[in-house]
């Protein structure tokens, strides 16, 4: 499986959705996609967390992972956060129980979940690095550089700087959530050339639009749910409030789901 989802990354650009339980995994699948990745943030909303480092327990990410690799024939991404560990040996064995999993790849973090020092100091965070790599030399490592998320005064600067760091620790593909720009993605293309670029769905964007900028995989993040509680927020508000039931309008049928899924059964 790993070598299917590594072979997806040589050429082209494809986008990699993120479900959150069995059936939107399965449901996506359906709809033609050729890997999936899980979602921290969609997870912890499910479970009723909020998506802070480390607040879903390591051991109930790495059932939730299991569950959606085991969900559909498709090679899956773990959005492991930063490793569930601070230390590189940590991380390190954290990875290796990723990979028990099932999973063909895994991306790993810098960000520390301290305000007051938000990234992993380079040195610290290339060894983590390694370390991960070390724990899983066959599946897809991604490097995660949280820059644009945390607010660094120079994220571009700093994001390549990390991110060809991390190519070199042995990191497999390169991705700063966040980054917006055209001008920004295309330097983080070019910087880490010729390893792939993953980039988080930017509104207002196509996927061809970030293939013409080189990049290789977009992946959506917590989008996905997002949208699903749009639509559950909206419709329970107004039931809730106004006592109306406006918000169920447009609602997919019942019977349209059944037979999706008797589909899929099948």
């Amino acid at each position: 499986m790993a070598t299917t989802f590594r072979g997806l990354h040589e050429s082209g650009c494809f986008v990699i959705p993120n479900p959150w339980d069995i059936g939107t995994a399965r449901y996506l699948r359906k709809l033609g996609f050729q890997a999936l990745a899980t979602t921290s943030a969609g997870f912890a909303f499910s479970v009723g967390m909020p998506d802070a480092d480390w607040t879903v327990p390591r051991d109930l990410m790495l059932k939730h992972i299991a569950e959606i690799v085991s969900a559909t024939d498709l090679p899956v991404n773990a959005d492991f956060e930063s490793g569930y560990s601070h230390d590189p040996q940590g991380v390190a064995a954290n990875v290796r129980l990723c990979v028990e999993t099932g999973v063909a790849g895994l991306s790993i973090e810098d960000a520390t979940g301290d305000s007051e020092k938000p990234l992993y100091d380079l040195p610290l965070a290339i060894e983590r690095m390694k370390a991960a790599r070390s724990a899983a030399p066959d599946i897809v490592l991604t490097a995660r550089a949280e820059c644009f998320l945390v607010g660094h005064p120079q994220p571009l600067r700093e994001s390549i700087r990390r991110l060809q760091a991390y190519a070199e620790a042995g990191a497999d593909v390169l991705y700063a959530p966040g980054v917006r720009e055209r001008s920004d993605i295309q330097a983080i293309v070019a910087a880490v050339h010729p390893k792939p670029v993953n980039v988080l769905a930017i509104a207002g964007l196509k996927v061809s639009d970030l293939a013409d900028l080189g990049v290789r995989r977009v992946s959506l993040g917590s989008s996905l749910a997002r949208a699903a509680w749009t639509g559950f927020i909206r419709a329970s508000k107004l039931i809730a409030e106004e006592g109306s039931f406006a918000g169920l309008d447009g609602a997919v049928a019942y019977s349209e789901l059944t037979e999706v899924f008797r589909d899929i059964a099948k």
